[in-house]
């Protein structure tokens, strides 16, 4: 079983950085590209309505430039705002800006801030929910970044290669980045008081500072809208008339029982008078549901990926073996809406223990409970489970993918 750790609560800031001019978007007679139009709306409203619906953000400021008080008005007239919204002018640069939304916050309550980029609306709540988990596990600052895919090449002024670059241990920062309130501030009024003002993000103010920054996962969608042909890609997104990617898969499993003491299903002990046979800890609800996920981007089952001839998965736990399913799920740009796992068996009593494997399900997966179904049947004592020689599973899963079908 995973160790479990305290959290503490979570008051989320939020600081929106849209004081920039967005020279590089082009058109400038359309005004900064924070207020351009994607989908029928600003691309900020698009960024505050995913602020405002998620659970900890308890306050949120916007920083914005003194010559766009009317345009940002008229963006927020098309929200519907239930967390308090404020805003604050912003400075001649970036990291002047976030200053200026951080101090706003201050004596507000807030014991940790989210720092996002206006033009950045392609983020869900899980990635906020991967963020949270971390800073309430006590975690200073916490990076949302993904790992560096294109091959690097480090040149010289004229263009010639000087060598390539290993993508070992390189990420691409992506934002929200977030803090422990007090510290975060405190670093960003020591830099400015210095007058250091060459930070690239709020991240390497934190390295600067002595703050240890930890890495979650971020999203493949999360982009930064820099120039035109980006705005004009997002509107196409969600302007066109697609047909949703909705892939189903199914897995089946079953393992021989033997004499023992319990029997792992869904990541749970059972004490039982007998335990599945297997090279990891044979959960074969685990097993099931792992092949489903594989099954719905094409990539293959659990033996490709985990080998039962490889020692290294001698009595391992079948939760890597899901997480790494979804891991794979995710980077090819799916969401995992459901899951749902039937365990064919005449024993142990699976009704006990069933909201204990949607829970573990629900942990494993990073999906709410309410899509974690765990059902059980027997077999009317007919065939091998029948006899008690064993235990089977179904499985299915359900994924939506980016890239909908027309």
């Amino acid at each position: 079983m995973p160790q479990m750790h305290s959290k503490q609560p979570i008051s989320a800031g939020i600081v929106i950085v849209a004081a920039g001019r967005g020279e590089r978007a082009g058109a400038p007679e359309e005004g900064p590209k924070q207020y351009r139009m994607i989908g029928g709306k600003p691309i900020i409203a698009h960024t505050l309505e995913n602020f405002m619906t998620w659970e900890h953000a308890a306050q949120i400021v916007v920083v914005i430039h003194p010559d766009d008080e009317a345009l940002f008005a008229k963006a927020f007239r098309q929200i519907l705002s239930a967390t308090p919204i404020e805003t604050v002018h912003g400075g001649a640069t970036r990291q002047q800006s976030v200053l200026a939304g951080l101090r706003h916050l201050k004596n507000k309550g807030i014991t940790h801030v989210l720092v996002h980029d206006a033009v950045r609306p392609f983020f869900d709540h899980l990635l906020l929910d991967r963020i949270a988990d971390a800073l309430a596990e006590g975690a200073p600052a916490v990076l949302p970044a993904m790992p560096v895919a294109d091959t690097l090449k480090r040149a010289d002024r004229a263009g010639t290669v000087l060598e390539t670059v290993s993508r070992a241990q390189l990420f691409a920062a992506q934002t929200p980045q977030s803090f422990a309130f007090d510290a975060i501030l405190d670093a960003h009024e020591k830099a400015s008081e210095i007058g250091r003002t060459d930070f690239t993000d709020d991240a390497s103010i934190a390295e600067w500072a002595g703050i240890p920054v930890t890495i979650v996962e971020g999203a493949a969608d999360n982009v930064k809208l820099t120039v035109k042909r980006d705005i004009a890609l997002a509107d196409n997104r969600l302007s066109s008339p697609l047909l949703p990617d909705v892939r189903t898969g199914n897995g089946y499993d079953v393992h021989q029982l033997e004499a023992g003491d319990g029997v792992i299903l869904c990541g749970v002990f059972i004490q039982h008078d007998q335990r599945l046979k297997g090279h990891s800890d044979a959960d074969v609800a685990l097993h099931a549901l792992t092949d489903a996920l594989l099954a719905t981007c094409g990539a293959g089952d659990i033996g490709d990926h985990f080998p039962p001839s490889d020692p290294q998965w001698k009595g391992a736990s079948s939760r890597i073996f899901l997480e790494h399913a979804a891991t794979i799920v995710r980077d090819n740009g799916g969401t995992i809406m459901n899951a749902d796992v039937s365990l064919i068996a005449e024993a142990p009593k699976i009704g006990p223990h069933r909201e204990a494997m949607r829970a573990n399900l629900s942990e494993f997966l990073g999906i709410s409970i309410d899509r974690c179904s765990v059902k059980a049947t027997t077999n009317e004592k007919i065939g091998f489970v029948g006899r008690r020689e064993g235990i089977a599973a179904i499985a299915t899963a359900t994924v939506v993918y980016r890239g909908a079908k027309r």
